[in-house]
Parts: C-alpha cells; structure tokens; sequence
C-alpha cells in the first residue's frame, strides 16, 4: 500500500502553467507505476497521464497531449504533473494514484480499476 498526498493546485489563467506535486509514502514506491486522473464537477473520473514504474515511459489521452507531462523522482518518492497551456475546460480536482500491480510490463495503467491507492485530490480551477 502507498499513502498519497496530492498538492500545488490552485486558480490559473487560461494559457498558464501548474505543477502539481504527489507525495508518496512507502518504501515499494519505486515498484508502481503511478497516474493521474481529474474530476470535474458532474462527470465521471478521467484519466490524465501514467509513468511506469522505472519512469521510462508515459502515456496521456489526446485531450492533454503535448500541454502535459507526468515525471517522478523515485529517491524522493515524489511524482508530478507539469500542465502547460491550461484551458477552462482542465478545471476539476486532481488525483494522484497508484497501480495496484508491481512491476507492471504488459499494459500501461490507464483504467481506474488498474489504480489501487489514490489521494484525496487538489483543485485545479483555469479562469478564461
């Protein structure tokens, strides 16, 4: 189990930039990967972007592709999503999350039901 703690959202202009910042509890937290997912008011939980384990590779929907990018630093047990060019409609409550498998290889996590661990949220709001 990894105990997460999401921070850095906040109130953006259109066209700005956040970093969001995940903390990790938890010494297997180099063996998962990690995701983020994002919630806006009346609609179902959505997948944002994953990094792998070994942080070698990363995935993200179409809808944040080349604005987004997910890293992480396994010796600070930290992950991040940097988010650039935000728009209106990117405003909803982040979620930081782990894989429930270690090791993953096969198939990236990118369902909810791949995520096992999951923070309590930080609000993203982008004004236009």
């Amino acid at each position: 189990q990894v105990s997460l703690v999401e921070s850095g959202g906040g109130l953006v202009q259109a066209g700005g930039s956040l970093r969001l910042s995940c903390a990790a509890s938890g010494r297997t937290f180099s063996r998962y990967s990690m995701g983020w997912f994002r919630q806006a008011p009346g609609k179902e939980r959505e997948f944002v972007a994953t990094i792998t384990w070994s942080g070698s590779s990363t995935y993200y929907p179409d809808s944040v592709k080349g604005r987004f990018i997910i890293s992480r630093d396994n010796a600070k047990n930290m992950v991040y999503l940097q988010m650039n060019s935000l728009k209106p409609e990117d405003t909803a409550v982040y979620y930081c999350a782990a894989d429930t498998l270690l090791f993953r290889t096969i198939k990236p996590p990118v369902r909810l039901t791949d995520f096992g661990s999951w923070g309590q949220g930080t609000q993203v709001t982008v004004s236009s």
